[in-house]
């Protein structure tokens, strides 16, 4: 099994689903007492919120050459936004970044759909990282028309869930803001943020939603267990 390096507190709470659905998925391959072989850089949120995510280059990429320092197989960045540096971090390491981005989109070439919503933070949703890993892959993403309506977001993501608090006046909010962007076309939606599936999921929804975390995490354990090859092929 090979040793993975996660990248977490971005934050916490989502970072608990890491690494229970890691442990999880590993243990449904493997059976027995197997679970993931895991090394967690835990970041404090609070860093990253006051120098702003643009400005938070450093702190991630620390923590991906401690975890390298640590012989890890691959680097973990455990939420979306923290993929703004992959690229640049992947060309200072040797080893494997797996992008959030690219797991989501080969699961949505698997639907055959080409046009999706993304709901994420205001800077996976009006940044180009993201999305040009979607477009990489000829998928158009839309996100929300009104800037209100993506700070509002913003605000949920950072003051709500990131701290672990749901209600469900966000959640209904969260269901206008996907059902507009199906309004406007999307065919599926990516929950691009790994603190979102706390307020919406699938069962909320007719047509596919993509829960990011879910899909990183199943990339991984294709990845930890060399059956990455496998599942390309099969595509």
């Amino acid at each position: 099994m090979k040793k993975i390096g996660l990248v977490g507190g971005m934050s916490w709470t989502s970072t608990l689903d890491y690494y229970k659905y890691l442990n999880q998925g590993i243990n449904d391959k493997l059976g027995g007492l197997n679970s993931a072989e895991c090394i967690i850089y835990s970041l404090n949120f609070s860093d990253i919120q006051n120098k702003g995510w643009t400005n938070a280059f450093d702190l991630i990429f620390d923590a991906c050459k401690s975890l390298v320092s640590n012989n890890v197989d691959a680097i973990v960045l455990c939420a979306n936004t923290a993929h703004v540096f992959a690229d640049d971090i992947q060309s200072n390491i040797d080893i494997p970044i797996l992008h959030i981005g690219e797991a989501t989109a080969i699961e949505i070439k698997k639907e055959k759909l080409s046009k999706v919503g993304l709901l994420g933070t205001k800077f996976t949703m009006e940044m180009d990282f993201y999305r040009n890993k979607l477009k990489d892959y000829d998928i158009e993403s839309i996100i929300p028309s009104e800037k209100k309506d993506i700070e509002d977001i913003q605000d949920i993501l950072k003051n709500e869930l990131g701290k672990g608090f749901v209600s469900k006046a966000s959640k209904k909010k969260f269901m206008g803001y996907a059902n507009g962007l199906i309004e406007r076309g999307a065919e599926g939606i990516i929950l691009g943020c790994t603190e979102i599936p706390m307020l919406i999921g699938q069962e909320d929804f007719k047509l596919p939603v993509f829960d990011t975390t879910k899909i990183h995490v199943e990339s991984i354990i294709h990845f930890a267990l060399d059956i990455e090859k496998q599942v390309t092929n099969n595509l």
